[in-house]
Parts: structure tokens; C-alpha cells; sequence
């Protein structure tokens, strides 16, 4: 038995004893099967222990690209015959290669359940109509978790990306109470329905429920209550994944805003420090890169994957909800921490500084001109709609950042509207031309 109908609520050592049953499964066939494996591991075999993984070396996307590139389409960690693949998923390669993704049937299966349970922790219901934005054309968030919100029972509509109005006039038409997309794909439909529909606000839709991923920034209460003020709509962060892992394992419940961990029968976190790679302790109060390995995996399986996001576990205690597993936030990704003056800034720690600001719309970029050391930290952000420019509003801002992260900060100001609004992930830390 692969899957457990009920891991997310589990007692600890219960599920900790079926985990390892799994590993030893797994990491047999991981080490009879992978050519990547069995290269990275030089010989060695996998410990029979979970506790002893640490004893293997570090997998990396970088090490997946590579592997890709000399033995196409899939690499050599396709640790199944090419005909078990299922199912085949591509990433957008934003920040680099695009990676092609094979999925057996039965990894199709494990993701639609394990995701099914993200949204249902998120409060999706059989009771729900629930419109899919996110791209259905070979990206993961597309397919898979489309197939993860019809686990929940709900009646799922697969619009995709584009046609904005036509969204609407649907969301209307059909009596659509929640929506799946990235947190930044509602400001594209709020400038729609100004320019098409006079009269109309976002709250008369009738969306009760967002569920959102792909993108940081929901952990800031601002950043909500603009949600629930504009939409009317509870926003929830129901879509965490990593698209080489699993496509969606943690999302928060209607109690706590923070991520649940809903993946502990075929998953294994650990948690490293992304300087040193030194383990450390999955506890309270700590903060580390995750690193992940499949407990149940056909095609490409991982062990011992650096996910790049940066985390930090808020409790392991069981939350009010019943759910056991850890509950954690995501700070940012490793690639987009800036350091100033010996400080580790992340995006989302700038948001919530600029969501403090009524008279910003949110919207900013960290614009990085060449490479570190960076002695400030460079901050274009967008006014509200209607509100002038004003030096004393930059200063502000920049005294708060200084106040609230400690860096030393240079804030400029752009008119509304003036960053383009997508539908997609939106990128916060841009190069540009010093």
C-alpha cells in the first residue's frame, strides 16, 4: 500500500513507521534502477534509515538539467521503462532549462490524492464551482491540479490563462464561488472589470473562496485583507509544491494560515542550511532550505532534492484542524535573497513593509543593478490608483524598510498601473543595467 487514506491526520509515529517501510522500499528500487543514482552515490548503497540520510550526498535542479541534456528527453534518473511514463509535464524554465517531467499512472494518482488533500485543507468542498487559472499547456499546475480540486469532490471548470472577460462573463453566468490561479492574477481581472464592466465591483462576482500558489506573499495579513476588502473572498494559500517533487503537498487550513505538511507517507523532509548544507533539525523555530526524497516514486525519483525555498517551521504540534504534520512558511527562494550589508532579504519581507502603505498598490520590484555586494536595496514601487507622487511617501517607505528589515533602502516611486499585471508567476527581483 503506497498511500495512507488518512496520513494528514495520523499520529507521528504511526506515520513515521509506515514512512520507513516505504524507504526501504524505495531506495532498493531508486538504487537497482537510476544511472544518476548510482553515479551521485559512487558505490554506496542507500542507509536502511531515515534518520540516516544525511549520509548520502545533495541532488540539485542544476544536476537535473545536466542529466537531461545527455540523455534526453527524461535523463538517466528515469528509473522506470520509458513505457511505464504515463503522463509527461514540462516547467516554464523561467530561471533556466525547461525540465521535462514523466509521471507513471500510479505517481499520477499519488499526486492527484496527495494535492486533493491541500485543497481540501484549504476548504474546498463538493459544494464548491471552482474555475482553474493556471496554464493547462504541459506545465504541472495545469492538468495535475486541475485533477487535485476534482478530488475534492467540487465541480471544477478548466478555463486556463487568457480571455479575462470572457472569465468573468463565465464567473457570472454559471455562479462560480471560488477560484484556483496565482495571488496575482486578480489584480489583471479588477483592471478588466473597470475598463469592460461599469458598475460592476470584484465583490459582486460572488467568490467566497481563492485558492492560491505559485507565488509568495499570502503569509502577510495586509496582502488578505486587501483580498477579503476588494473580492469578498476568503484567500487561502492552497497550492505549495515543488514541479520536480510533487506538484502540491502543503496548503493552510481555515485555522491557521500557515502550510501544513500533507505529504509524510511519500514524502521525507529534511531541513539544511542552504550555506553549509549542514543538517539541521526540523523543529520550532528554525529556519533551512527543504530538501526532499520520494518515499514512493516510479519514473524520476529524487533523493535527498534541494528545493531552493527557504522555510521556516512555525509548530509541530498537532493544529486545531486535526492535521499532524509540521506547519511552515515559506520565506523565499534561495535564488532571490538579496544580501545588503551582510542581511538576508527575501521578497516577501519587502512586501509586507510595502502592504503596510495605503497608498501603494502592492506591486514593487527589487531592482539588483549587477551583481553583489549591494550596500542599499533597491525599491521601485507602485502608487494606488489616484495618488500623486510624493518624495515624502518615498522617505516613508525607506525609513519603514530601515525600521522594520534594517537595510538601508532606495525607494522610487511609479505611477499606477505602471507594472504590467500577469497571469502568471510574477518575477520580484529583476537585473538590470547599472
Amino acid at each position: 500500500m503506497t498511500l495512507l487514506s488518512d496520513a494528514e491526520r495520523l499520529p507521528l509515529p504511526e506515520l513515521a513507521r509506515h514512512a520507513e517501510a516505504a524507504w526501504r522500499r524505495q531506495s532498493a528500487h531508486v538504487a537497482e534502477t537510476s544511472a544518476f543514482h548510482q553515479r551521485l552515490w559512487a558505490g554506496r548503497r542507500p542507509p536502511e534509515r531515515l534518520a540516516d540520510l544525511p549520509e548520502l550526498p545533495l541532488s540539485d535542479k542544476a544536476q537535473l538539467r545536466l542529466s537531461q541534456a545527455a540523455h534526453p528527453p527524461f535523463g538517466d534518473y528515469l528509473a522506470a521503462p520509458i513505457e511505464r511514463a504515463n503522463r509527461l509535464h514540462r516547467t516554464s524554465g523561467t530561471t533556466g532549462q525547461a525540465m521535462n517531467l514523466a509521471l507513471s499512472a500510479e505517481d499520477a494518482r499519488i499526486t492527484q490524492v496527495v494535492g486533493g488533500r491541500s485543497h481540501r485543507a484549504a476548504g474546498l468542498t463538493a459544494g464548491h464551482r471552482v474555475v482553474h487559472c493556471l496554464n493547462y499547456r504541459m506545465w504541472m499546475g495545469g492538468v495535475s491540479d486541475h485533477l487535485t480540486l476534482e478530488a475534492t469532490g467540487a465541480l471544477v471548470i478548466p478555463f486556463g490563462v487568457g480571455a479575462s472577460e470572457l472569465l468573468v462573463r463565465t464567473i457570472q453566468e454559471v455562479g462560480i464561488t471560488a477560484i484556483s490561479c496565482t495571488p496575482s492574477y486578480p489584480a489583471v481581472l479588477e483592471q478588466v472589470i473597470a475598463e469592460k464592466f461599469p458598475g460592476l465591483a470584484p465583490a459582486d462576482l460572488g467568490l467566497k473562496l481563492g485558492l492560491f500558489g505559485g507565488e509568495a506573499g499570502l503569509d502577510d495579513p495586509a496582502f488578505r485583507d486587501r483580498f477579503r476588502a476588494t473580492w469578498g473572498m476568503e484567500p487561502r494559500n492552497a497550492n505549495y509544491g515543488v514541479s520536480d517533487v510533487l506538484s502540491n503537498f502543503a496548503a493552510q487550513c481555515a485555522e491557521d494560515t500557515r502550510l501544513h505538511f500533507l505529504a509524510g507517507d511519500v514524502l521525507h523532509p529534511e531541513l539544511i542550511d542552504p550555506d553549509s548544507t549542514a543538517p539541521l533539525p526540523l523543529e520550532a523555530g528554525r529556519r533551512g532550505e527543504l530538501v526532499l526524497t520520494h518515499l514512493v516514486r516510479d519514473c524520476q525519483p529524487l533523493v535527498r532534492f534541494r528545493t531552493g525555498d527557504v522555510i521556516e517551521i512555525d509548530a509541530t504540534e498537532p493544529c486545531r484542524c486535526g492535521r499532524t504534520g509540521f506547519r511552515f512558511r515559506v520565506v523565499g527562494r534561495s535564488d532571490d535573497m538579496v544580501v545588503v550589508r551582510g542581511l538576508n532579504l527575501f521578497p516577501t519581507m519587502v512586501a509586507a513593509v510595502v502592504n503596510g502603505f495605503s497608498e501603494l498598490s502592492g506591486e514593487y520590484r527589487i531592482e539588483l543593478p549587477g551583481p553583489p555586494p549591494h550596500d542599499v536595496l533597491p525599491v521601485r514601487v507602485e502608487l494606488a490608483e489616484g495618488v500623486p507622487e510624493s518624495p515624502a511617501l518615498a522617505e516613508r517607505l525607506a525609513a519603514a524598510i530601515k525600521a522594520e528589515l534594517g537595510a538601508t533602502a532606495r525607494v522610487m516611486l511609479a505611477p499606477a498601473g505602471s507594472f504590467p499585471r500577469t497571469e502568471g508567476k510574477t518575477r520580484r527581483v529583476v537585473r538590470v543595467e547599472p
